[in-house]
């Protein structure tokens, strides 16, 4: 798998993020740093997820992107789109109850061939720690399976 990196780009409000490769808890700080910053801006109007390119995705990530979603609901009272066309992280996104906050799309989307890299942000591990513990807790609270699924790991890590 190849390193997971974190594409963005923005128009008139509606922002693009898309994964490509291994996305890893190591970006954590940065995407979540990123959706401040686009929850912050005043034109901000929607959000869409591009997975197409993803080869995997780590609990951390799915924990933040939940968040995203989670939270647009409640500023916009709308499910932002995610599209995927890869079988298998769909899946995941199924199992893990993606579908009550996101709008699945099981199809491709190309764009963002231009977009800014979202850089590594080297910081705190106890950030970081925080941050992985947030987002578990926030997979914890969309189905009972997800609790029981990850809460040894958050018990261990607080």
């Amino acid at each position: 798998m190849s390193v997971g990196k974190i594409l963005v780009a923005q128009h008139d409000g509606i922002y693009i993020l898309k994964l490509v490769g291994d996305v890893r808890v190591n970006l954590c700080t940065a995407i979540d740093d990123y959706f401040e910053h686009m929850f912050g801006d005043p034109d901000f109007e929607s959000v869409v997820v591009n997975l197409c390119e993803a080869e995997g995705i780590d609990s951390t990530t799915l924990g933040l992107l939940a968040k995203l979603a989670l939270r647009f609901r409640r500023e916009f009272d709308l499910k932002p789109a995610i599209y995927c066309d890869n079988a298998g992280i769909n899946r995941l996104l199924e199992s893990m109850a993606f579908g009550r906050i996101f709008d699945i799309r099981e199809q491709s989307r190309a764009d963002l061939h231009n977009g800014a890299e979202i850089p590594t942000v080297s910081g705190d591990v106890e950030v970081a720690r925080q941050k992985v513990i947030e987002a578990h807790r926030v997979l914890m609270g969309m189905s009972e399976e997800n609790r029981e699924r990850f809460q040894d790991l958050v018990s261990a890590l607080e």
